[in-house]
């Protein structure tokens, strides 16, 4: 039913139709559980805000933030054995820098669980990914321990996203915001953004280029935090994007296809250190 449904989406608009899930399900959660209880149960946790920004500018290291994601959109089910905190464990003692966790139910398979699962297994910072359109889902990633959540200017719009990265960094969660494209970095760093993330992944048609972080580099300012995401799939790929400016790398279905999803972030690493010995010896 969820492949049918995506299927029908991707040629629309599969951003517009998330978002729009995703603020029926505030609703619903929002009904179940109260602001007032979840801003009670957001003060009992205590973010790592600076333990993550600390953890994806490290010059001494290739940092990767290493993704739990049991479905994609464009992909199907990436994963049947989803166990996210055997899979966070492994991501640790691969040397992942950080863990971002899908928690968008409809057309990632996520859930709020997940991260909190993540949180208590793992030392390193925690992202929480999902399309945040309301502030209620703020006190949540920090009620259920994330250190940090994703912003997607193409879902929010400059006043909805002034607004929310201000809230959040009131709540004290570090904030990850994403672009596309020159407008909506333009758009990213008029409302603050002190960590840009540049998805390679078109979320309208899905397409995937590199050729996107390529070309956003130079227009990213030098005191913002530079994250590429999506496509990546080597060290080499690292390690050019790396050369070129980029402090951090988001990387998921690579890793959510492998059989053993820390292995295969041990791989790339080697392999990234590898490239980057070349590099400096050429």
């Amino acid at each position: 039913m969820i492949g049918t449904q995506v299927a029908s989406t991707t040629s629309a608009s599969l951003l517009s139709t998330v978002v729009a899930a995703t603020r029926r399900i505030v609703e619903v959660r929002a009904a179940r559980r109260p602001r007032a209880r979840l801003e009670a149960d957001a003060r009992a946790r205590v973010p790592r805000c600076a333990l993550f920004v600390e953890a994806l500018t490290r010059s001494n290291r290739v940092n990767v933030v290493a993704e739990c994601k049991r479905r994609s959109p464009a992909r199907g089910v990436l994963r049947d054995a989803y166990d996210v905190a055997v899979i966070a464990r492994e991501y640790e003692a691969a040397g992942a820098a950080a863990i971002s966790v899908l928690t968008e139910p409809t057309f990632f398979d996520g859930d709020p669980d997940h991260l909190a699962a993540v949180r208590d297994v793992a030392s390193i910072p925690v992202l929480r990914k999902d399309f945040i359109v309301d502030p209620y889902q703020l006190y949540e990633a920090r009620a259920i321990g994330a250190d940090a959540v994703l912003l997607i200017v193409a879902a929010l719009g400059e006043p909805a996203l002034r607004t929310l990265l201000e809230e959040a960094r009131a709540l004290g969660l570090a904030v990850l915001v994403e672009v596309h494209d020159e407008a909506e970095l333009d758009l990213a760093v008029s409302a603050g953004a002190s960590i840009v993330g540049v998805n390679n992944r078109n979320l309208r048609t899905l397409d995937v280029s590199l050729d996107v972080a390529v070309r956003l580099i130079d227009a990213i300012p030098d005191a913002c935090v530079a994250v590429a995401e999506s496509g990546l799939q080597t060290g080499a790929d690292l390690v050019r994007l790396r050369e070129l400016g980029y402090d951090a790398f988001l990387m998921g279905e690579r890793f959510m296809t492998a059989p053993r999803p820390g292995r295969a972030l041990r791989d790339v690493l080697e392999a990234a250190a590898v490239a980057a010995g070349r590099e400096s010896s050429g």
